[in-house]
C-alpha cells in the first residue's frame, strides 16, 4: 500500500485529478507520516471500534484508521474528493464514504445502523473555520461517543482546556468539562500540511464521560445560561443573565440566587466553575 503521508505522494494525487483547494472548505492536508500515527495511537483504535472521521480530504489518515479499525465512516463535504477516496482507499473492505455536510448528518443513525448503537470514536483533522459547531454538535446532541480525537487550532486546543479568569474561558471550554477529559497529545507544526496553514496546530483528545462530574436539573438550561453570560462577557452575571430572555429569569431571580450562592451582585460570569454554573442554573430553575 503507497501511503499518502508524504509530500510526494499527496502531490502525486492531487495532480493525477486536477485537485484545487478550496477556501471555504478549510482544506489543509496533512503530510507527516509520525503525526499521523500520533493522532490514531493516540485515538486508541483496535478491531473493536467504529471510527467516524470527518473530512478525510484525499484519504491520507482514512488508511490508518482502515487499518487499525474494524470500520470506518468517512463523511467528506467536497464532492470532488469522492472520486479521489474511492481510488486512494480501493484496498480497503472496511470504509463507508459519505459525501454530506456533517452538520447535517444524522450521526446518532448513524451509530445505530453502522456499529449497532454503540460508541463510536471520532477522528479528525477538522477545518478551523468550524471546529466549534462540530465539537459542540457532537456533544449536545448526545451521540453515543467514546472518544474525539482532532486536530484543532493550536489556540482552539488551549480554549477548549482553560478555566475561569482567562480570556479563552468561555462556552465551549465549559462544554468540554462538562462532557470529556480533554488532554492534548501534540503540537503540529504548519510545515506538516499542504497548503501551510498560518498558526500552529494541536491534537487534543476528549475522552467522553460516562457520567458528567456535576449534576444539574435541566442540561439544556445549564448550557442557555453558560451562552448567555459569554455573550455579553463584560456585563456582570446579573445583566447579561437578565437581557438573556431566558424563561423565569430575572434580575431579581439571579439576585437571589447569587444570594444563596454567597457571591456578590457585582460577579462576572468569567469567575465561575463548572460546579458553580450547575449551582446557579439549578437555583434560577427553582
Amino acid at each position: 500500500m503507497a501511503y499518502l503521508g508524504n509530500p510526494g505522494r499527496t502531490l502525486q494525487v492531487l495532480d493525477k485529478y486536477n485537485f484545487s483547494f478550496r477556501k471555504n472548505f478549510g482544506q489543509n492536508f496533512l503530510i507527516d507520516d509520525h503525526i499521523l500515527t500520533k493522532i490514531v495511537d493516540a485515538a486508541e483504535i483496535t478491531k473493536e471500534d467504529c471510527v467516524l472521521e470527518i473530512g478525510p480530504g484525499i484519504g491520507t489518515m482514512t488508511q490508518y484508521l482502515c487499518e487499525r479499525a474494524g470500520k470506518v465512516i468517512a463523511v467528506e463535504i467536497d464532492n470532488s474528493l469522492i472520486p479521489i477516496l474511492k481510488d486512494t482507499l480501493s484496498e480497503y473492505e472496511n470504509v463507508t464514504i459519505i459525501n454530506n455536510d456533517i452538520l447535517k448528518v444524522d450521526i446518532k443513525a448513524l451509530a445505530e445502523e453502522q456499529n449497532g448503537g454503540r460508541p463510536l470514536k471520532v477522528v479528525a483533522n477538522l477545518p478551523y473555520y468550524i471546529t466549534t459547531p462540530i465539537v459542540m454538535g457532537l456533544f449536545e446532541s448526545h451521540v453515543p461517543l467514546a472518544s474525539i480525537t482532532v486536530m484543532v487550532q493550536k489556540e482552539v486546543a488551549e480554549r477548549m482546556q482553560t478555566g475561569p479568569g482567562s480570556k479563552d474561558y468561555g462556552a465551549l471550554s465549559l462544554a468540554v468539562a462538562y462532557y470529556s477529559k480533554a488532554e492534548t497529545v501534540a503540537i503540529v507544526s504548519p510545515n506538516c500540511f499542504i497548503p501551510r496553514p498560518k498558526v500552529e496546530s494541536s491534537v487534543i483528545r476528549m475522552t467522553v464521560h460516562e457520567k458528567s462530574p456535576v449534576s444539574v436539573k435541566d442540561e439544556a438550561f445549564l448550557f442557555a445560561v453558560i451562552r448567555a453570560t459569554f455573550n455579553q462577557r463584560r456585563k456582570t452575571l446579573v445583566n447579561s443573565l437578565a437581557n438573556a430572555s431566558l424563561p423565569g429569569v430575572t434580575k431579581d431571580k439571579v439576585r437571589e440566587a447569587l444570594l444563596q450562592m454567597g457571591k456578590p451582585e457585582t460577579v462576572r460570569g468569567e469567575t465561575f466553575t463548572l460546579e458553580e454554573f450547575a449551582e446557579l442554573s439549578d437555583l434560577l430553575m427553582s
